[in-house]
């Protein structure tokens, strides 16, 4: 089921060694012609020179949760939020003394080679890339505390800030562990941040901390300072992610209602709950003005929220791809902050062995969508519409969404 101006132009199904039952598809990065695919098995990489006909360039066995990928020059980093028994890809779940980053160098994208890692407290769920020169700053974030484990002990505070330098990247570190704001947070399921969007150029950040929403002032970026703490216990359940449009005017904040295993896309779910909540950012200050919710219903089998997802690069629109799991991948306009509507979409319908499935993350990257689909593999959409075309006129050298860049 897909709109008329959406179709599937590329399917690439996960192959093993990273097509086990467990070896969930996760984030996307880009450089060049080239696609990075996180997988809790390890990590792939693609050629998309063609972006419909994509080609499988190598595959990293390198097992862990969630192993969320970005790539810096000639670095790729991995996220990893489980213990395992040490640092290296074949340390196995052992002693589980181990959770953080791990570094690969990929100049060679046909035999990426580990060159590190970081030990984190919590591990990472998900990090951020904050470049400053040849140094390479990686905000980490981590739920936690729990209290009876080896690599999560309290306190813990809610980032983590470590520094890779690009040409030694053996010797990274964590150089800082900001409490960006000690009092408690508002969520029953866990503290800490989930996800981290950083705007360099425009020396914002802003944080999805699971119980809060918080705008950030990153002009030193070992220390981020609080511009704005924001509470909604009515309507969001975990802050899952952020995404500011292209002038930093405004922040789209999601809520992962159910954590990405329910069924939230439903008539008993309400249309601001599991959803995207939009914010104007005016004199400063981060105002709520509408909310946008994928207007299909979902069946009670399908796994459906508010996910991963990125702008579309249209100049003078504020326009956004999303994945939502099994609810697929929607495209809509939020030019309007207070009447965000959709203009296109992508659904395969319920996965038919059941359990988690659908699309992890969905990105627009040089003239394409590029969907990480749990079960399925990589997909490759292609929208044709008149508000989104002038976006084929902008072309990226790479693209990390936490990491925004204007266009």
């Amino acid at each position: 089921m897909t709109s008329d101006n959406v179709k599937l132009v590329a399917n690439m199904p996960r192959t093993p060694p990273l097509n086990g039952d467990e070896d969930f598809n996760t984030d996307l990065a880009f450089q060049g012609d080239y696609a990075y695919v996180g997988n809790f098995g390890g990590f792939a990489i693609y050629d998309i020179s063609d972006p419909t006909k994509p080609e499988m360039v190598s595959q990293v066995a390198c097992p862990a949760q969630q192993n969320d990928v970005t790539v810096y020059g000639d670095l790729l980093v991995l996220s990893i939020d489980e213990p395992r028994g040490g640092e290296e890809c074949d340390s196995g779940t052992g002693s589980r003394e181990w959770e953080g980053l791990r570094i690969f160098d990929i100049s060679d994208k046909k035999s990426p080679q580990y060159v590190g890692a970081v030990r984190t407290d919590c591990g990472s769920h998900t990090h951020t890339m904050v470049p400053d020169g040849e140094t390479l700053y990686v905000y980490v974030s981590s739920p936690g505390p729990e209290p009876e484990s080896k690599t999560c002990p309290p306190p813990h505070e809610l980032i983590q800030i470590v520094e890779i330098p690009t040409k030694s990247p053996k010797s990274a570190k964590i150089v800082a562990k900001p409490n960006i704001f000690p009092e408690r947070q508002h969520s029953d399921l866990a503290s800490g941040c989930h996800d981290i969007t950083a705007y360099p150029e425009k020396k914002l950040a802003a944080a999805a901390c699971f119980g809060d929403g918080v705008l950030l002032d990153i002009s030193d970026p070992v220390k981020p300072k609080v511009l704005q703490q924001i509470t909604d216990t009515e309507n969001f359940q975990i802050w899952h992610s952020a995404t500011f449009n292209n002038d930093a005017t405004k922040v789209v904040f999601s809520d992962e209602l159910g954590g990405g295993g329910q069924a939230t896309c439903d008539s008993n779910t309400p249309n601001t709950k599991g959803a995207d909540a939009v914010y104007d950012l005016a004199n400063g200050k981060l105002e709520r003005r509408g909310y946008f919710k994928i207007p299909r219903e979902q069946q009670q089998n399908e796994n459906c929220v508010a996910h991963n997802g990125s702008l579309i690069p249209v100049p003078g629109k504020d326009i956004m791809v999303q994945s939502w799991y099994q609810g697929g991948v929607s495209i809509w306009d939020f030019t309007d902050s207070a009447n965000p509507k959709e203009i296109g979409y992508f659904e395969r319908g319920p996965y038919p062995d059941g359990g988690i499935a659908g699309s992890w993350s969905a990105y627009y990257y040089n003239g394409y969508i590029y969907s990480s689909d749990i079960r399925e593999g990589l997909d490759v959409l292609e929208i044709t519409d008149p508000l989104t075309d002038p976006a084929k006129q902008v072309k990226m050298d790479d693209f990390n969404v936490q990491t925004q860049k204007s266009y």
